[in-house]
């Protein structure tokens, strides 16, 4: 494991762990085994049980957050600083020593169901994970982060057991704040940035159907449009987030100004660039009543259209990245947004201190480089709709008539 410190002036430590390889990685029939083993990772180690390693660690006040992503999975640490010895070596025990007993698999297997069942609550969950089919075909970013029902009612406890022994072998990552360990300080580090993830994975597939779409009996209306972009260590992502800013940051945002602010129209709208080691999506989501439903699709598809045509203007562009370089101070204010944020970074095998340099870096990209990188981008979006039948239907007519 590769480890680094990084002084933060705070009496809260944490330790932040990555593990290379998360939900991408589940093996066809086995959708849902990372996040099984994400969970039971964090059941207890070494002599602890799960009962004991919880009443250890709230006996200090400490917490332990665990997800896992499509690119990873992160373990973080955190307590008063003066606990923090004492709780420190039970973060590696749980990668290298884990109890992993078949009970508490057992538990995990149900929990990660419920959660499953649950997600299906949210027509914005079923919409985004119909849009990653089309999106991503024969992708591993297509398929649910927290698996496949049949999948995860099939995997078996030796599966888990076979899967940590893969986990073992991924790269892994840990950043603390705490300065008593004899790990490399995280500025002392020579930092790789280049467009390396240029493989078969990475590449984009012809997609056929470019329309999906789900019935409910809701009279909320789900409208999602976006297209794969770059992973985000490439030179490109950086216009593409002053691009986010300029869509969806605040009410001087265009989504803002447009839908709510001259219609009265969406409930909810924004855009979702989210960081990913392959290519990321870019998605613009609404949602809206029945009834105006068709005027906001024309409206969407109308500044979907600009965005390949029209050029932003430059107090536009201004605007966007001032918001964009704020919203690096409001996003990583905690200790643990800090960590988090740049143990990512360096899974990524970039500068962990990228955040702060891009400052600089937006000064000069032009109106003109995003206009290219739109088209480059964007120029085949597919669609996801969620809502009753009939309002579906015109959806649809509508998008055919476009593209």
């Amino acid at each position: 494991m590769k480890s680094y410190y990084l002084k933060l002036n705070n009496n809260i430590s944490l330790a932040n762990i990555w593990i290379n390889g998360g939900t991408s990685l589940d093996k066809k029939n086995k959708k849902g085994i990372n996040q099984i083993l994400c969970e039971l990772l964090t059941r207890g180690c070494n002599k602890y049980d799960n009962y004991k390693f919880s009443d250890f660690l709230d006996s200090y006040g400490a917490e332990l957050n665990f997800e896992a992503f499509e690119d990873g999975i992160s373990i973080c640490l955190k307590s008063l600083s003066e606990y923090f010895d004492k709780l420190f070596p039970l973060l590696n025990l749980l990668i290298e020593e884990p109890n992993l007993y078949e009970k508490e698999f057992i538990h995990c297997q149900k929990a990660s169901l419920n959660n499953l069942i649950k997600s299906k609550e949210n027509p914005f969950n079923i919409a985004f994970n119909n849009l990653k089919q089309i999106l991503y075909p024969e992708h591993p970013y297509s398929f649910n982060c927290l698996g496949d029902e049949e999948n995860i009612k099939q995997i078996k406890y030796y599966d888990i057991l076979k899967e940590y022994k893969c986990l073992k072998k991924r790269k892994k990552f840990l950043l603390t704040n705490n300065s008593k360990y004899n790990f490399l300080n995280l500025k002392d580090i020579k930092p790789i940035h280049s467009d390396k993830f240029v493989n078969k994975i990475n590449s984009k597939p012809s997609i056929k159907n470019k329309y999906v779409e789900h019935y409910s009996n809701s009279k909320q209306i789900i409208i999602i449009i976006g297209s794969q972009t770059c992973p985000h260590n490439s030179k490109d992502s950086l216009a593409l987030k002053i691009l986010e800013s300029y869509l969806s940051y605040g009410m001087t945002s265009l989504l803002f100004r447009v839908f709510r602010e001259n219609n009265g129209l969406t409930y909810d709208s924004g855009v979702f660039y989210p960081s990913r080691k392959f290519n990321a999506p870019f998605l613009i989501y609404l949602s809206v009543s029945e009834r105006n439903s068709s005027l906001t699709l024309n409206l969407l598809l109308s500044i979907w259209n600009d965005l390949l045509s029209k050029k932003i203007s430059e107090r536009e562009l201004l605007l966007a990245k001032q918001k964009l370089k704020r919203s690096f101070l409001h996003h990583f204010r905690t200790c643990e947004d800090i960590i988090f944020r740049k143990v990512r970074l360096l899974s990524l095998d970039m500068d962990p201190f990228h955040d702060e340099k891009s400052k600089d870096l937006m000064e000069v990209i032009t109106s003109d480089e995003i206009l290219t990188l739109a088209n480059k981008y964007l120029s085949n979006p597919c669609i996801s709709v969620s809502g009753s039948k009939n309002a579906c239907k015109h959806l649809k007519e509508t998008w055919e008539e476009k593209y």
